[in-house]
């Protein structure tokens, strides 16, 4: 997939979670949607990746649970860097599941 499609998807999926659960983070225009969904991209690409490599024993120990926490964490720096008011870690926690389930069905909606 390409990554204006990527992109995309990410920018939709954290729109639809966000209207679903709209006390987890607080985003105030479109703009800071689409900086959002291009910063969740980098840091899915670039520091995901590390923190799944170091973290690979718990994870194995938790049978791949411990994957939602490093979700959850790289939506925090999401918006931790860009300053976005958030209700704690268990709304975020919530949100990277509704994204990542959005983000999968739009995904099967755009290749079908």
């Amino acid at each position: 997939m390409g990554l204006l499609v990527r992109f995309l998807l990410n920018a939709v999926a954290l729109w639809v979670a966000t209207a679903i659960y709209p006390g987890a983070v607080r985003i105030q225009n479109t703009e800071t949607l689409l900086l959002a969904a291009v910063v969740l991209g980098l840091v899915n690409a670039f520091l995901r990746p590390v923190v799944l490599i170091l973290t690979l024993p718990l994870n194995v120990l938790t049978l791949g649970l411990f994957t939602l926490v490093v979700n959850t964490l790289m939506l925090y720096v999401v918006v931790w860097l860009l300053h976005i008011p958030h209700g704690g870690f268990l709304s975020l926690f919530v949100l990277s599941l509704l994204v990542t389930v959005v983000s999968v069905l739009v995904g099967r909606l755009v290749a079908a």
